[in-house]
């Protein structure tokens, strides 16, 4: 047997050598050189810490650096389509209830599938098909389009042309990409909208599979190039559920079987935006990790849907930085902000009627009782500092009002 050897006592710093930055060891050991560094050049980004994610202005600068783009692109009168996973509906909805125009406010107007049930389309193979099938008139041999009935959704020409429409005249598309998992037509190789009703089904013609990041990455790419080819004009904005599996047809577990399906898309998405990143045309937005790093806890008791305010952050955020609003007031990020940590759990339920209700002074009083109550540790403390000075803000923002009034 083998020994294992020791391991040298090792303290991490940082330092300046050679007009390099790096990650130092210091090493105990006489017999060893006193330091070692890993070389890091260029715009080296750390790990956020815990008490580093505490201010609302921290998601910007810590997940969305480098994702932003150069201005906002979407106002009043930009046309707004997105459809994908059902994450897809909460984008639309935001968007449509703050006075933007989106594709799913005009399901009066227009039988194209991507209004009426874009929600649904959630793996890439299903987007791709859309788009080929509006602009390209491409079809599959076999119906693979299922929403809920055993009768599939026809390839219609009517509603192919005015998909095209809607396609050609859209400023803005976003696409929400939700799993990798995917059935397909053995025959034909075709993959169908989602799995297919039982009565349809025939174990001699129909199987499931884990597409590949390739396979995904080349109908993302895919998806680009015929948006570049046909409508020109427009920007694409691409973005990763953060909505789970709510099963897996695998034999691993549903949790691990979500990492997987959700790493396919998430890789796949990054090599293509990172191909075109110079075209200024596509964008990622980084809704996946803000809420899975940020508010882990975020989801209701369903394990699948997110809270609203934690989904009105996200979306507030969004409009932050993609979007001008133009004399419409703006939501306070701040203040959704604290509603997100509320209801994610990072901040005690206590405080959430105070916010609500715009009542700062209660606010202050429930908060030193909270503290008084919990031992704080430093990222709650920082937490709690942070509650402090924003009801301290709000707080001089009533008396400033009461004094013009």
């Amino acid at each position: 047997m083998v020994a294992e050897p020791k391991a040298a006592n090792l303290t991490r710093t940082e330092a300046q050598h050679d007009g390099y930055k790096g990650i130092y060891l210091k090493n105990a050991a006489p017999e060893l050189k006193p330091y070692s560094a890993w070389f890091r050049s260029g715009p080296a980004q750390k790990m956020p810490r815990a008490e580093d994610m505490v201010d609302h202005t921290t998601v910007r600068e810590k997940i969305i650096k480098g994702w932003e783009p150069s201005e906002p692109f979407i106002n009043r009168d930009t046309r707004v389509t997105a459809f994908g996973s059902c994450f897809a509906a909460n984008i639309s909805g935001y968007l449509g209830q703050r006075g933007y125009s989106v594709s799913s406010d005009k399901k009066d107007e227009t039988n194209a599938y991507v209004v009426h049930i874009g929600e649904g389309m959630v793996n890439s193979f299903v987007i791709r098909q859309q788009f080929e099938w509006a602009w390209e008139n491409e079809t599959d041999d076999v119906n693979l389009w299922y929403a809920q009935s055993p009768t599939p959704l026809e390839y219609d020409e009517d509603i192919r042309l005015q998909t095209k429409e809607l396609f050609d005249n859209t400023d803005v598309f976003i696409l929400t990409f939700g799993l990798s998992e995917v059935w397909y037509d053995i025959e034909t190789n075709g993959v169908f909208l989602r799995p297919l009703p039982r009565s349809v089904f025939d174990p001699e013609r129909h199987s499931f599979r884990v597409s590949t990041i390739e396979e995904n990455r080349e109908n993302i790419d895919r998806i680009y190039e015929l948006v570049r080819k046909h409508a020109p004009h427009a920007k694409i904005i691409m973005t990763l559920s953060p909505i789970p599996l709510i099963l897996t047809f695998r034999e691993q577990s549903c949790i691990t079987s979500n990492s997987v399906s959700k790493g396919i898309l998430r890789v796949a998405i990054d090599e293509v935006v990172r191909k075109h990143k110079d075209d200024g045309v596509l964008h990622y937005w980084p809704s996946y990790e803000i809420i899975k790093e940020v508010f882990p806890n975020s989801f209701v008791a369903d394990g699948r849907h997110i809270d609203e305010e934690v989904l009105k952050f996200v979306m507030t955020q969004f409009e932050y930085v993609c979007c001008d609003p133009g004399d419409r007031e703006v939501p306070d990020l701040r203040r959704q902000w604290l509603l997100a940590l509320i209801k994610s759990g990072r901040l005690p339920g206590s405080l959430l009627g105070p916010i609500q209700n715009d009542a700062p002074h209660r606010l202050l009083r429930t908060l030193r009782a909270a503290g008084r109550l919990h031992h704080l540790d430093t990222v709650h403390d920082a937490m709690f500092q942070f509650v402090e000075a924003a009801a301290k803000d709000m707080i001089k923002i009533k008396r400033a009002t009461r004094k013009e009034a």
